[in-house]
């Protein structure tokens, strides 16, 4: 058993909580973002994106328990666009309007966002605290030994 296991554990799920905070904080700002990318020769606004995470598989533990690599607890497996449809907002004065004078808006909504930018916070914040307990643990039994 590797002795730095509960650090490399609090360490992964730091990484892959601050990438949802990246990734969140991105929809966020392109809310309102009507031209994103190019296709077919048109505009197409702002998709939402979702990070999915996952845990080590039952191999990657084995592996770690034999001593070839060390196991992350989580890691990032996708970012990907939501398939959620767009909003239709009446604008005419809009540039990017239709003729009918309905804006296609990003897919974001805000309460779902802020939603999930409190829980990777939380979830930050309660690795941060697994990795201080792990640490005073280590300085408790270094203690031990005085």
């Amino acid at each position: 058993m590797n002795l730095f296991n509960g650090f490399n554990a609090s360490a992964s799920a730091l990484t892959a909580n601050r990438l949802r905070m990246d990734v969140v904080s991105s929809n966020i700002a392109n809310a309102e973002t009507t031209r994103s990318e190019l296709v077919d020769g048109e505009w197409q606004p702002y998709k939402r994106k979702v990070v999915e995470l996952e845990e080590n598989s039952f191999e990657s533990k084995l592996q770690a328990a034999m001593g070839n690599e060390s196991p992350s607890g989580v890691k990032v497996s996708n970012i990907q666009e939501d398939n959620a449809p767009n909003k239709l907002v009446y604008n005419p004065a809009h540039p990017d309007a239709n003729e009918e004078g309905y804006v296609e808006m990003p897919n974001v909504d805000m309460v779902k966002e802020m939603v999930d930018l409190m829980s990777a916070s939380r979830s930050y914040e309660a690795n941060v605290t697994a990795l201080n307990a792990t640490k005073s643990m280590y300085m408790k039994a270094l203690e031990l030994g005085k």
